[in-house]
């Protein structure tokens, strides 16, 4: 018997027998054409390209019809890179003027949009890459028959992979595949998404399992802690079969808490907000009642376009989201992406990009036209619904005077133009760097609300790039520091009489409620499969008794033991879910 741990992506337990999928994705050869291939090499990728994105409507209509649109919109992603005018060209020019293979060039262009996202500040955008490595293999499928293809297993299995589209997610048999393991993967991944709409239990970032595990090994996974045991004997077998029975009720009472409110034992009531990127993601948020959208993420709009998109453009989603959300808070982030990331930035390329030229740093210094447009458009959108605006790594106070300075005069812009605006829009500051955090003071003066984004907060005070395996392990929610930024945060927050929210992962995550609740943390902001799982975690506990763990994580000053005490609470609280 085995035991390896990794991501838990989609919780639950499955138990069966293990079919390991063969890892053959291969980046097809640089290949040279000749003049006179050239219009055979651009009718196979026409012919490709039309079959794809047949295959993808197919697929969506599939999608849908099990799991929902909703979830079935991630695929707008794939079918709006294939459909773009601009991939279509620049996979021409590639063939036309260098002479490349169809095949080749499709790759060369497909990889460039990849290491573009892969660079991103956001890391939740940064999980987006296996988007675009599964439109390049749908591609490369028609073009050369040699990309993989999700099993359809015959028998109950446990697949085990090296890694899993999005699309390939959606196109498992759930008849069958019971769970799956893979060597890659992160938590925010629309792989992940999709095997939690789909109910699979899911392990990802397990590093080597696919070498570990054999076709018919006997595997127990644990989407809930990341647990995957190969091989389990009868003790362990029968102890999970108990754990998955436990689960299955639990799931079905988790359903009933999306109409109650989010609030305490004794009657502490909290804001429970979701974080969205896609417009997709906003009627799953409704779904699971969420009380408002407290992330609304816009990078997207920017991403893999020759230009910027228009303050028209900006504006109409901008308004639909606050449409849909009837009423409720949705605070959208201005652009958090790197000078890297934007055409013509005529910025030489950074040594170290996430200590450099990025989000508010970007906009206020080398493109403030970019801020001003989106402003324009947000306070357009700010009569549809309660819009709050948001500025991404602020560290000094001067940053946000200049940023309130261009939201005055795109107030002056719309007045000239008599168009409608809130102008009492909320204007808030995400706390994610340390500076910030420590100098809560100084900015709490110049906003109207805090959003602690802890991803972001934990690296930059610890130092650490959890997406680096070497030191992954440093990577602490949990290590004295970081909690000391936290809890200054929220009592400068309440001292001066203005919201504290958080937006990261920590949020979340059942481990970490209660420590917040403790701490004074009133709005939460989690991704929407984890909304339910918060409620019923504030649901079950009193303020007295978080705000004493609280003192008792703070005294033990070390991380292990803080991590364990934490860990040991919310396990009497969800054992499903620890």
């Amino acid at each position: 018997m085995e035991i390896r741990r990794g991501l838990g992506v989609s919780p639950g337990i499955a138990i069966a027998k293990a079919f390991v999928q063969e890892r053959r994705r291969r980046q097809p050869e640089r290949r040279l054409i000749e003049r006179d291939q050239i219009e055979s090499e651009l009718k196979s990728f026409e012919e490709a390209l039309t079959a794809a994105l047949e295959e993808l409507e197919s697929l969506r209509r599939q999608t849908a019809s099990a799991i929902g649109d909703k979830y079935a919109a991630i695929l707008d992603f794939h079918y709006a890179v294939l459909s773009d005018p601009s991939f279509a060209q620049e996979v021409r020019q590639r063939i036309k003027l260098n002479k490349f293979s169809a095949a080749y060039a499709v790759s060369r262009v497909l990889q460039r949009y990849a290491r573009s996202i892969s660079e991103a500040a956001d890391e939740t955008l940064r999980s987006r890459v296996s988007d675009v490595y599964d439109i390049e293999n749908r591609l490369l499928r028609h073009l050369t028959s040699e990309a993989v293809l999700p099993p359809q297993p015959s028998e109950d299995v446990i697949l085990v992979a090296h890694d899993l589209t999005p699309s390939q997610t959606a196109s498992l048999d759930k008849r069958h595949t019971k769970g799956f393991a893979t060597d890659l993967g992160g938590k925010t991944s629309h792989t992940a998404i999709v095997a939690r709409a789909l109910g699979i239990p899911a392990v990802v970032g397990l590093g080597t399992i696919t070498s570990e595990v054999s076709n018919g090994d006997v595997v127990i996974i644990d989407g809930s802690t990341g647990t995957v045991i190969i091989d389990p004997d009868e003790k362990m077998l029968e102890r999970y079969r108990i754990m998955r029975r436990s689960f299955e009720e639990f799931e079905r009472q988790l359903a009933y808490l999306a109409r109650l409110p989010t609030e305490t034992v004794d009657g502490y009531r909290v804001k429970l907000y979701a974080n969205v990127e896609f417009q997709e993601e906003l009627r799953a948020a409704l779904d699971v009642g969420a009380d408002g959208i407290g992330l609304y993420r816009t990078e997207f709009l920017f991403l893999d376009r020759d230009n910027p998109p228009d303050e028209e453009e900006q504006f109409r989603i901008y308004r639909e989201a606050a449409r849909m959300m009837g009423g409720r808070p949705v605070v959208i982030r201005t652009l958090d992406l790197g000078a890297d990331k934007m055409p013509s930035n005529g910025i030489q390329r950074e040594a170290n990009p996430f200590l450099g030229c990025r989000s508010i740093r970007y906009t206020l210094i080398c493109r403030p036209d970019l801020l001003k447009t989106q402003l324009l458009a947000i306070l357009r959108a700010s009569v549809y619904g309660d819009v709050r605006l948001m500025l991404p790594m602020v560290t000094t106070v001067d940053e946000v005077r200049r940023a309130k300075a261009l939201l005055q005069d795109a107030m002056e812009q719309l007045r000239r133009r008599r168009e409608p605006f809130n102008p009492h829009i909320q204007l808030g500051v995400m706390i994610e760097v340390p500076s910030a955090a420590m100098a809560a003071d100084l900015l709490a003066p110049e906003v109207d609300f805090f959003s602690i984004g802890t991803n972001d907060l934990i690296q930059y005070a610890l130092a650490v790039d959890r997406g680096n395996p070497n030191v992954a392990q440093l990577y602490q929610p949990t290590h004295p520091a970081v909690l000391r930024l936290i809890k200054n945060t929220i009592d400068v927050g309440r001292k001066y009489g203005i919201a504290v929210a958080m937006c990261g992962e920590m949020s979340g995550d059942v481990v970490y409620v209660p420590l917040l609740l403790g701490f004074g943390l009133e709005l939460f902001s989690a991704a929407p499969p984890n909304i339910l799982e918060v409620k019923k975690v504030v649901r079950s506990l009193t303020i007295r008794e978080t705000e004493e763990l609280a003192k008792k994580v703070l005294a033990a000053n070390d991380t292990l033991a803080a991590e364990t005490i934490l860990r040991e609470k919310a396990h009497r609280i969800v054992p499903q879910l620890v």
